[in-house]
Parts: C-alpha cells; sequence; structure tokens
C-alpha cells in the first residue's frame, strides 16, 4: 500500500454566507438549518459533506484580515488588477488597448497551435553564400522574405497552412491583414430596405471572417435603427420608439406624465440580413471535402479539444485549419476583505519583480497544526492502520505570533460517516508560548538538554502519556497526546432485533473513494490578549493605552488527516 503523509485542513468561514437570510433592516438571521435542533445534537462538522467539500484549505492557500480578525480564502477575497502584461515578452498592455484590442499581446508572441511552444519568426529562403556576393550586393547579405513562424519544438510552421508574412515586424497586425482580409465590414455601404437584393449584392465585397461578418451585421443593424422613422412619438408604445433620437428622455418621461397624444407615425418594422455583404451566410450542408480529408489523413489529421480552444476564432477541425495562436495576457492581481475592504496582498507593479508589497498570510498569525504517529519502543510503524486497535499520535501546535495563545480543542466522539472511529484528547485546554526573536543562550541550552532527556525516556519507555497534562512543551510549540481507535471497514447488516423502529436502515454499499481514510473534525478556539489597534492617525497614545490589552479570540473548524484503514 502506498505511503500516506498526514495532513491538516482547516475550514474559512466565509462556507455559511450563502445559508444566511436577512430581515428587513438588513440584519442576518438563521436559517432553518443553522438553528439548533433536538435530532441534531450529535451531529458535528462532516468533512465529507458536499456541503463542505470548497471550504478546506491548506494553511499555506489562506490569508488573514488583521481588521475583522477573520481567515480568508481565495474564493471569498474581491480581487483587483493591478498589472496586465504578455507572459512571453513581458511587455506591460494598458487597460484601454485590452478593451480595443483584445486580451491577446499584439507584438510578435505567438504559440504553436500543435505543441503550444513558443514560434519564431524565419525566413523561408536561405541567405545566399558569401562567396558568390560581389562588392555591389555585399550589403543585401541577410535573409529575405518571404516569413513564417516556426516552431523549434515540433518544426511546425505556418507556411503549412498558407500563412507567410512580407516582413519580420509587425506579424500581428500582417496576420491579422491574412484573417479578416481587406475588408472588414465596417466600410460596407448599406442602403435601405427597398432596394432589391440584387442591387444591394453588386460591387460590394463580401466579408469572409468571422469579425468581418460580425462587422458588417453590426453596421446593417445600426442603419436599419436610424431608418426606422426616429422622429416618430413615444406615447403610442414602445413600438414607437426611436432609438438614435436625442429626444428620448422626453419621450419616456410622457409617458409617466399621463399624456395622451397619438403618435404621429408608424415605426417601419426592421428587417433580416438575407444578403453576404450584411453578415448573412448560409449554412454549408456539403460534407463531402471533409470527408474525403478525414479519410486521407486519418485521426492524426483532426484537431484536439484543447487544440480547437485555443484558436482565437471557431471553426478550425482539421490540423492544415490551424493558425498560430497570439500569447494570452496575463495579470498581477491585488487581493482585498470582501468585508473592511482592507488589503490582504498587493504585489509590485513591475513586471519583472515578483516580490510582494503587502502579503498578510494566515501562517503568521494562526498556529500551524502537525499530526504524526507517536513513536513506541519495540512497536514498527505500519502503512495503514489496523481496525479497532488503539493508536496514539502527536498533535503539535507551534504559534507564530509574539503573544502566548490559549488553545481549546473540541472533537466529537466519533467521526462522522459510515464508518465512526473513536476519538480521545487528552488534553484538550492549553497554552503555547509567544514567539520572540530573543534568544537567550541559557534558555537554549536548557531546552536541549531537555530534549536530551525526553529522547532519552522515550527510547525507555519511561515517557508516560498522562491524561489532562501536555506531553511536551518548547518555547513557542506544544505538543499533546490524541488517542485513535480506527473502525473496521467490514460491511455487515446488523441483526433485526437490534434496529429500533423509525431508524434508517445501513448503507450496505460498496466502499467509495477514499472513504478508508480516517479525518478527525477538530474545532479550535484561541484566545490571546494583543496590543490595541490606533485608528486614529497622528495621535500619540497615553501610557494607559500602551499598557492596556486587547483580548482577542478566533475559532473555526479543521480536518486532520491521519491515514488510511486496513481493509485486510
Amino acid at each position: 500500500m502506498a505511503s500516506f503523509t498526514p495532513y491538516t485542513y482547516i475550514q474559512c468561514p466565509c462556507y455559511d454566507l450563502s445559508n444566511q437570510t436577512r430581515h428587513s433592516d438588513g440584519s442576518p438571521s438563521p436559517t432553518s438549518q443553522d438553528l439548533p435542533d433536538d435530532d441534531d445534537e450529535d451531529h458535528a462538522f462532516d468533512p465529507r459533506s458536499p456541503r463542505f467539500n470548497y471550504s478546506l484549505y491548506p494553511l499555506e492557500y489562506l490569508l488573514y484580515c488583521v481588521d475583522c480578525h477573520q481567515i480568508r480564502c481565495p474564493r471569498c477575497v474581491s480581487e483587483e488588477l493591478v498589472t496586465i502584461y504578455c507572459p512571453s515578452c513581458l511587455f506591460e498592455v494598458g487597460s484601454s488597448s485590452v478593451k480595443t484590442e483584445g486580451n491577446r499581446c499584439t507584438r510578435s508572441c505567438f504559440q504553436c497551435p500543435i505543441c503550444v511552444g513558443p514560434l519564431a519568426v524565419q525566413s523561408l529562403e536561405s541567405a545566399p553564400e558569401a562567396s558568390l556576393l560581389s562588392v555591389d550586393n555585399a550589403a543585401a547579405s541577410g535573409p529575405t522574405g518571404p516569413w513564417a513562424l516556426t516552431c523549434s519544438y515540433c518544426n511546425w510552421s505556418s507556411a503549412e497552412v498558407g500563412v507567410k508574412f512580407d516582413k519580420p515586424q509587425g506579424i500581428f497586425a500582417q496576420l491579422s491583414k491574412l484573417r479578416n482580409g481587406s475588408s472588414t465590414g465596417t466600410d460596407v455601404s448599406l442602403t435601405s430596405g427597398d432596394v432589391s437584393p440584387t442591387k444591394r449584392d453588386a460591387n460590394i465585397p463580401k466579408p469572409e471572417s468571422t469579425r468581418a461578418r460580425f462587422s458588417a451585421l453590426r453596421t446593417f443593424n445600426q442603419s436599419q435603427l436610424a431608418n426606422s422613422n426616429t422622429g416618430s412619438s413615444m406615447a403610442g408604445g414602445i413600438g414607437d420608439y426611436g432609438f438614435s433620437s436625442p429626444a428620448a428622455l422626453t419621450r419616456i418621461m410622457s409617458i409617466y406624465s399621463g399624456s395622451t397624444s397619438k403618435p404621429k407615425n408608424k415605426a417601419s418594422v426592421m428587417r433580416e440580413a438575407d444578403v453576404p455583404n450584411e453578415g448573412f451566410r448560409t449554412s454549408n450542408l456539403d460534407e463531402s471535402e471533409s470527408i474525403l480529408k478525414l479519410r486521407a489523413g486519418g485521426y492524426k489529421g483532426t484537431v484536439t479539444m484543447e487544440q480547437a480552444a485555443s484558436q482565437v476564432e471557431e471553426g478550425a477541425h482539421f490540423a492544415d485549419e490551424l493558425w498560430p495562436v497570439a500569447s494570452l495576457l496575463r495579470t498581477k492581481r491585488a487581493k482585498r476583505c470582501p468585508a473592511c475592504r482592507h488589503i490582504l496582498s498587493k504585489p509590485e507593479a513591475k513586471v519583472s519583480n515578483t516580490r510582494w508589497r503587502i502579503r498578510l498570510v494566515a501562517g503568521n498569525h494562526i498556529p500551524s497544526v502537525t499530526i504524526k504517529p507517536l513513536p513506541t519502543p519495540g512497536v514498527p510503524l505500519l502503512s495503514a492502520l489496523a481496525p479497532l486497535k488503539p493508536m496514539q499520535y502527536l498533535l503539535t501546535f507551534k504559534n507564530p505570533m509574539f503573544d502566548s495563545i490559549k488553545v481549546t480543542l473540541a472533537t466529537p466522539a466519533t467521526t462522522p460517516g459510515r464508518f465512526s472511529s473513536k476519538v480521545t484528547i487528552l488534553c484538550p485546554q492549553f497554552t503555547v508560548g509567544a514567539n520572540s526573536d530573543d534568544y537567550d543562550l541559557n534558555e537554549v541550552l536548557k531546552a536541549e538538554d531537555r530534549d536530551q532527556r525526553d529522547r532519552r525516556r522515550e527510547d525507555d519507555g519511561s515517557h508516560q502519556v498522562e491524561a489532562g497534562k501536555v506531553f511536551e512543551r518548547g518555547r513557542n510549540w506544544v505538543s499533546i497526546v490524541v488517542e485513535v481507535i480506527p473502525a473496521s471497514l467490514q460491511i455487515q447488516p446488523a441483526p433485526s432485533l437490534l434496529q429500533k423502529a423509525g431508524e434508517p436502515e445501513p448503507d450496505l454499499a460498496p466502499l467509495r473513494e477514499d472513504e478508508d481514510i480516517l479525518e478527525i473534525p477538530m474545532f479550535v478556539r484561541l484566545e490571546w490578549e494583543s496590543e490595541p489597534s490606533q485608528d486614529q492617525v497622528g495621535v500619540a497614545p497615553s501610557s494607559k493605552e500602551k499598557d492596556a490589552k486587547e483580548k482577542r479570540e478566533l475559532a473555526y473548524w479543521s480536518v486532520l488527516g491521519i491515514g488510511r484503514i486496513s481493509q485486510e
């Protein structure tokens, strides 16, 4: 059986925000799920419940708000954009350019559509040899066009799909011109609806690309809105509303003022696009060409789902229809607390700088919890937990703060779920010392002597576990003992005589995925005293305020994953 690494997850308090309703005055009120029930007194926090499936995180993933004194997870924080940049060239892009040109790099940064590797601009014609050059053409010894984008990993080239460039600069503009064509649809002169389709279709370029068709359709709709009798009144109904009229607000107010004026003219009915130069395209139901290409190229000649999703425009089904993909822009984001809008993390605005200006990680404000088996002399450590065999684990709390904290633990007597294991915390209340940067040599030597004595007692078996007492204690850490009796995974129906009336039938389904992992839900309550926060800027605190301490507390659920229960 594979080795198992014990883990500790912490639950963010944002999980119950969706379960709260509000009164008429805006104050939250508990729902029927949050109200205490006599039947639910024995039901504790279940880490396997789908309700709490997305609320458990490791300590490294959590942030901490110093104003609200609450834990914040990646799901409950609000984000703000700091910098938008290209990951290939590290060029910073403005937000206005993103709105107009899209979220792709407009420089010569492209990715291979086959292997997503970077593409380089190379000439399709090799440079002439220097020995064959004369004095007259010696200056023109560099490579000449045409140019293409090539991948150095899979040797893919844009020339395979017929994409070639005249010059090695401005690749994005040249590629957009090749894809969209010279006609983007904005210069298409559309006429009114009384002209026949044959006259409207004469001497007008037809847009071929998706962007050009969309631009032509948008221009057509705007012309129809402008010609739909914009001077009509609004009193007759919403159908007489002139969308482009500057007196739209006056006509809207006339509805609420009770005006009984009759409409002067009835608005004309807008027609739909019916020719290609207006953005209309008929479906091509002839798939004979695609069938021939599929027979010739086979499965390797088709496009995978990942390759089709990476394309800027949809419609690629074969490998010869794939175009170079411009690099997708990335962002640096700052995170704020959703309650008090306090900044939790903010990176440096410079793209090349990977440091953080502000970073309030929860590991600096919450004690870290680790669990490991308590070594017993003469007893080997097993890779799996033996069912119905008592085992002892060492639970260690390490305090990162500069204030001593009082820890209170609570856990159900049996773990929730189909297979209930018994859990006992021998010391549920204890105090962890403060973390200090000032080290005393005498204290360090005393700690080393005490550790050596404890190791000798562990080897001799003289270090006994006592209920209500701390097993080990350090400067800013405390270790206690937790006794666990793993449940048996044998699914056996209970006798009918032992079943009470009204009880649900036992679940006799086979063992589900990861159901053999022993997880202990534990409620942690922290209490400490620290210096009060100074809200007023520029006001010097008095001597009494300096000596005063503010009592703070924090409570949350955590999950301890111990190991897998043996099925033998």
